[in-house]
């Protein structure tokens, strides 16, 4: 049986609730610091410069120049300081001088797991850059937790500096002063760079598993290619390929099919069963599995992670 409370405006519920509300403050009166009163103001004091006593201040001075527990106290931390600083400098050395010789062959570094991504990569993964075979597929999990970071990090960017349709509407005049004006050369120039970088984007992307590349380099390069755009033409012209329910579908997509495609991996590795997945040829555009597939996915949500912040942070939106 429930019990009715007698005196609910003095319950921990309620308090807790005027104080989120704004409407109370539990620790007025009890800091340990009051604001001054007016007449602290008054006298020879640092708030009052005007009428402060240049003599007193000499006299103190000087007296903490004479003052001997003073001058040993700067003494000793002035050693103290130099010690420390010596005695940091003395362990990094000696930490430094246990690492092994670059190139040792019995060097911690040099084991069994970077062998096998040497001896057995290629054969394993399909891919022939052991870079992209490493970061992808054995080490996966790691790079999908970097992905969901980045997902995360532009969600929170949004909701700090998203503004509504009717303030980017009101800030409209205001905002109009930072927008490229018409420059025919600049124009024409970014019509032209604009397409190359897009393409080069692409090409690092579909080419990761293959030579030096991949998703994260590749949508770093379309991103920057999105951010010229929209610098050189401004966002009402780039709304009209790529808006914010574009950015939405391409954002929620690609990290949605990055997940299923690791939970496939995960699951077939962990439960040990046999991987279906064809690898293909080695040295051909389509091969290495899903390393192909997710650099896509990476590539997409590098590049609208990019061009988010760029738009979120200049206009409070896309």
């Amino acid at each position: 049986m429930s019990r009715i409370r007698d005196n609910y405006e003095d319950s921990l519920w309620n308090r807790l609730t005027k104080w989120v509300n704004g409407e109370s403050d539990p620790f007025a009166g009890k800091m340990e610091m009051e604001p001054l009163r007016e007449a602290d103001y008054v006298g020879d004091s640092v708030y009052n410069p005007e009428r402060l006593d240049k003599k007193k201040v000499l006299k103190y001075l000087e007296d903490t120049e004479k003052n001997q527990e003073i001058r040993a106290f700067r003494v000793l931390y002035n050693l103290s300081s130099v010690a420390l600083c010596l005695l940091l400098i003395a362990v990094l050395l000696m930490a430094v001088s246990y690492l092994p010789v670059l190139g040792d062959p019995n060097g911690p570094n040099n084991n069994e797991v970077s062998a096998r991504y040497v001896e057995k990569g290629m054969e394993e993964s399909g891919a022939v850059n052991m870079v992209t075979n490493m970061i992808l597929s054995y080490r996966g999990f790691d790079t999908f937790g970097e992905t969901c970071v980045l997902f995360i990090a532009a969600t929170c960017v949004i909701i700090l500096l998203r503004k509504s349709e009717e303030e980017i509407e009101n800030a409209k005049e205001t905002d109009w002063k930072y927008e490229p004006k018409p420059d025919a050369i600049l124009q024409k120039i970014t019509l032209i760079l604009v397409p190359v970088i897009f393409l080069y984007g692409f090409y690092i992307i579909l080419n990761g598993h293959l030579s030096p590349g991949g998703g994260f380099s590749g949508g770093a390069t379309v991103g920057a290619g999105l951010i010229l755009y929209v610098t050189t033409f401004g966002f009402h012209k780039t709304q009209r390929f790529f808006n914010e329910k574009t950015y939405d579908m391409v954002k929620v997509g690609a990290l949605s099919l990055y997940s299923v495609t690791m939970i496939y991996y995960f699951y077939t590795g962990a439960n040990l069963i046999e991987n279906h997945i064809p690898l293909g040829t080695p040295g051909d555009i389509l091969s290495s599995g899903m390393i192909l597939p997710i650099n896509i996915f990476v590539g997409l949500e590098v590049a609208c992670t990019m061009y988010a912040f760029f738009a979120l942070f200049r206009r409070g939106g896309m």
